[in-house]
């Protein structure tokens, strides 16, 4: 496989960049093309991303079969940890009586199932960057109409490992990306994920949803809210709500483990260890409150807050409650509403929900 050779810097480290599922049905659309066409074709196909990065893409195979050419392209997403990498991406190319560009999906390429960001119900996953990119690389080299099927075997079995199906998408993985480039453990497209389950849930109806940054949180959610549907937003607490809000909702069940939420309790809405690190001095603080000075003092070695939660769920089980309502007083500030439907649940992994 040839490796996009372009990098970022992330916490410090030089980390390979890869390309979309967008780029490889792009890619092997156009080696596709070239061979029905009896055009010269070599190994890999150069072409244009939106991000204004020229890629050249190995093809893994090229075959005429009856009056189409199938060309494949293995997934490259750098040093990015995503599921799909590796994953085999086909095109399959036949020629029509008009000119127009018919793209649309087969096995292992998954259908929208409502009506929202991605497109309409019933459509395949095929958003519209991809299908721009497939566009202007086929007009380059010809004006006759094609039917582009892009489909995907190892796609079914990989869809469930996937968040497709909480963003309205089902029976397959999806042909997307906005730059055709993978940038590794970005952020932007972490938010994005999220912004797109918000999306969803509210194209359905939803008035409501429940936040929590963890597997763990999903877990307690489910149990104490098994109607209202949710999404895992990791540390993006104030990025997340923003969203959510601006989307329509205005009732929100907020279950975090209390490292986090402790934070939260202070007002900070990106709860990473490098964006800030107040676990014990948020425990500090609503102890001050209560006037338990001497508690204070023999929390302030703690490092881990398990450590003090197990000090205090017997002494001072109320300060969980005081935090809890402290989480609801900066949210509701944070969102500048204060008549929002807002309930915040605070867990330990030793004690559950305190």
């Amino acid at each position: 496989m040839k490796k996009l050779e372009e990098y970022v810097i992330k916490d410090g480290k030089q980390l390979r960049c890869g390309y979309t599922t967008g780029s490889c049905a792009t890619a092997a659309t156009a080696g596709a093309t070239r061979a029905l066409l009896g055009m010269e074709c070599e190994d890999t196909v150069e072409i244009d991303t939106p991000k204004g990065i020229k890629l050249e893409i190995e093809l893994e195979s090229l075959r005429l079969e009856g009056g189409a050419a199938i060309c494949s392209v293995k997934k490259d997403s750098g040093d990015d940890p995503d599921v799909t990498n590796g994953i085999e991406i086909y095109s399959k190319v036949s020629l029509r009586e008009d000119v127009e560009l018919n793209i649309y999906g087969g096995v292992g390429i998954g259908r929208i199932t409502v009506d929202g960001f991605w497109g309409k119900a019933g459509s395949w996953a095929i958003n519209q960057t991809p299908r721009n990119m497939i566009e202007r690389e086929i007009r380059k080299l010809t004006d006759r109409g094609l039917d582009i099927e892009i489909y995907a075997p190892e796609g079914v079995e990989m869809a469930a490992k996937t968040y497709n199906r909480n963003i309205g998408i089902e029976g397959g993985i999806s042909i997307i990306g906005t730059s055709g480039i993978v940038e590794p453990m970005s952020e932007d497209a972490l938010k994005k994920s999220i912004y797109l389950e918000l999306e969803s849930i509210r194209s359905r109806g939803g008035d409501a949803v429940a936040l929590y940054p963890g597997n763990y949180g999903e877990r307690i959610a489910r149990k104490l809210y098994p109607d209202t549907p949710g999404v895992k937003i990791s540390n993006y607490i104030g990025d997340s709500l923003l969203y959510a809000y601006s989307l329509g909702f205005r009732a929100f069940r907020l279950v975090g483990h209390i490292g986090k939420f402790s934070k939260l309790a202070l007002g900070a809405f990106n709860t990473h260890s490098k964006v800030c690190d107040m676990r014990i001095e948020s425990f500090a603080y609503y102890l001050a409150l209560r006037g338990e000075l001497e508690t204070i003092e023999r929390i302030s070695s703690f490092i881990a807050t398990e450590q003090a939660v197990a000090e205090l769920v017997g002494s001072c089980p109320e300060l969980f409650r005081d935090m809890e309502q402290g989480c609801i007083e900066r949210v509701k500030r944070y969102l500048k509403d204060s008549d929002i439907d807002l309930e915040v649940k605070i867990y330990s992994m030793e004690y559950g929900v305190l």
